[in-house]
């Protein structure tokens, strides 16, 4: 006979998440080994004790357990912030429900997902990349390298807008180079001497994000504190919103607020602050799609694209590809002593052919790899990891388009429908991996696998 509660004291010990449940008293009754990790606590220390005998920073009125017991209230992922009695400083976001019986609560539970060691690194990461920026590692717009018609004509109206404080929305895929125009703006315009301050949404948490954004007042939640927030950092200067379709509808309601008002609020502070900001914001996925499936806010992508800036994926612009190639040689060539002047017939040809999902990022990483192989004066075809482009091969064996009986849209849904199902033949089904080869996001892909199987 399985001993069922066993099984499921083995699986609570052995999930990440911090599992806490107090009973009615607000003392320890369960306390798993995530949640001692997290806090650096020994279990027998905690059990039987309140909360306020073994952390700093919690009470009775910002304890999420005590108050899940005294207002029998559920409340969904609220960020802690409190120390252990050894002094360890931790970050948790929480989920927090009462149990009752009887309409009468009789324990609490706590799942708290640790977020003390990314909330250390992404202002880690933060301070490092404003060091940089400000340390004069920057781009110009003589760093882009184009032949191309469209691309000329983004950089001439990215120039433009150098000299203007208008919002700047740029677009295009992950690895064209949205930075480098981002930055060339800056540092071509008339705050190229004040702060330039890249934010990747995509890189940290919203629950975090919010906080390093605008800044924290003390008793804002628990355990906070008095910190100057990012948009006080770049205060006159300029503030990079890399890839904002990352940013949950609620931020961006808020974002919104600080274009059109021109302050903010750190979080916890009555007393607003003006700020005097030039915001250029970036999407790697089209706002048009983004905006009908409920992901970007119209109202905060008509304020943020005042200039909208376009920049078309390398396979547009494949008379590019010599320039570049030529470009990431010499740098490889200085970076790692090499002597290298070119590349083998075949493989310019076959780099004519490809699609480039990652774009200029990709074409400079596989230069770089075939850099660190190289012996002589040509990279040469063994070199270069062969793979398999699913663009290789004819999209559509079916009836011609004139013959289909289609309207164009239809005749283009059921090609971008056999591409999709073969790219996901080719990764048995991983999502990841399929969006990667494709050149979009998951959550496009997961969409338009949806609205196939659904027609």
């Amino acid at each position: 006979m399985i001993d069922k509660e066993s099984l499921l004291n083995a699986l609570i010990e052995n999930l990440e998440e911090g599992i806490h449940i107090v009973d009615d008293k607000g003392k320890t009754i369960y306390y798993n080994n995530a949640m001692a990790q997290m806090e650096g606590q020994k279990k027998e220390d905690v059990m039987g004790k309140e909360i306020q005998e073994y952390l700093v920073g919690l009470c009775d009125e910002t304890s999420t357990l005590i108050k899940a017991i005294k207002t029998k209230q559920k409340t969904v992922d609220v960020i802690q912030h409190y120390s252990s009695h050894f002094g360890k400083k931790v970050t948790t976001i929480n989920t927090t429900i009462p149990v009752t019986e009887d309409d009468r609560v009789i324990a609490a539970i706590e799942i708290a997902k640790n977020l003390t060691q990314l909330k250390e690194l992404n202002e880690k990461l933060c301070m490092i990349q404003n060091e940089d920026k400000m340390g004069g590692k920057h781009y110009n717009f003589s760093d882009v390298i184009t032949q191309n018609e469209s691309m000329i004509s983004s950089v001439n109206k990215a120039m433009k807008a150098s000299s203007s404080k208008s919002t700047v929305l740029i677009y295009g895929e992950t690895g064209c180079g949205k930075e480098v125009i981002a930055q060339s703006i800056h540092y071509s315009g008339i705050r190229k001497d004040k702060p330039f301050v890249p934010i990747n949404c995509a890189a940290i948490p919203s629950a975090l994000l919010e906080g390093m954004l605008f800044g924290t007042s003390r008793g804002s939640f628990t355990g906070a504190e008095n910190k100057i927030g990012l948009f006080e950092i770049a205060n006159g200067g300029t503030v990079l919103l890399d890839e904002i379709n990352s940013l949950e509808p609620y931020l961006q309601s808020k974002l919104l607020r600080v274009l059109q008002d021109g302050y903010i609020r750190p979080i916890g502070q009555v007393d607003p602050i003006n700020i005097d900001i030039r915001f250029i914001a970036t999407l790697n996925e089209d706002p048009e799609i983004l905006i009908s499936q409920g992901r970007l806010r119209k109202d905060f992508y008509y304020r943020l694209s005042v200039v909208r800036i376009n920049i078309p994926p390398l396979r547009k612009r494949k008379e590019d590809i010599p320039l570049l190639c030529k470009y990431f040689i010499s740098y490889y060539n200085n970076l790692l002593g090499k002597s290298v002047d070119g590349l083998e017939e075949e493989v310019l040809k076959s780099f004519m052919d490809y699609y480039w999902p990652g774009n200029v990022r990709e074409l400079k990483n596989k230069i770089e790899g075939a850099m660190n192989m190289s012996e002589g004066s040509k990279l040469l075809k063994e070199y270069f990891e062969v793979k398999s482009d699913i663009r290789g091969i004819p999209i559509y064996a079916g009836e011609k388009f004139e013959d289909s009986n289609q309207t164009l849209d239809e005749y283009i849904s059921s090609i971008e429908s056999i591409i999709i199902n073969r790219v996901l033949q080719k990764y048995c089904g991983n999502i990841s991996k399929a969006a990667n080869e494709l050149g979009i996001s998951r959550q496009s892909l997961q969409y338009k696998i949806k609205k196939y199987n659904n027609d």
